[in-house]
């Protein structure tokens, strides 16, 4: 009787801890990897031990499009992760352009428009969070 209860015991744990690969967590960006960036612990959203960052989607796809080399797939990924905590969809799918042709960043950055101003300074805030957390 004993050995059954430990099995089931050890069962129930090894399925709670184990998750599937779309779980609550993947789907705010905080997945764990080993090929994955790591979270530093200055980052706002910093635990106190060390965890890794990992997301895919649009600003993802364009940094390991972009074609730099320091472009792996886990640093792309873990910008991913930091644009899904900081900036809405639509503001990711505006800022893919400026992996591929820095320019416009410049050009949104310095035109008069408040709406483009707003969104630098999202930008901006997303940059400086990006590399804290993903070096």
């Amino acid at each position: 009787m004993v050995r059954i209860f430990t099995a089931l015991f050890i069962m129930a744990f090894l399925a709670s801890c184990g998750g599937s690969r779309y779980s609550s967590s993947n789907a705010s960006g905080a997945r764990a990897s080993a090929s994955s960036a790591t979270l530093h612990a200055s980052g706002p959203i910093a635990s106190a031990s060390s965890t890794t960052l990992y997301a895919s989607g649009p600003i993802a796809s364009a940094c390991r499009a972009a074609g730099r080399k320091e472009a792996s797939r886990a640093r792309c990924g873990c910008v991913q992760a930091v644009a899904n905590r900081s900036l809405s969809s639509s503001e990711q799918q505006r800022g893919v352009p400026f992996f591929n042709n820095p320019q416009r960043s410049q050009d949104v950055r310095q035109s008069g428009n408040a709406s483009n101003e707003r969104f630098w300074k999202k930008w901006k805030t997303f940059s400086t969070q990006v590399g804290r957390m993903c070096t």
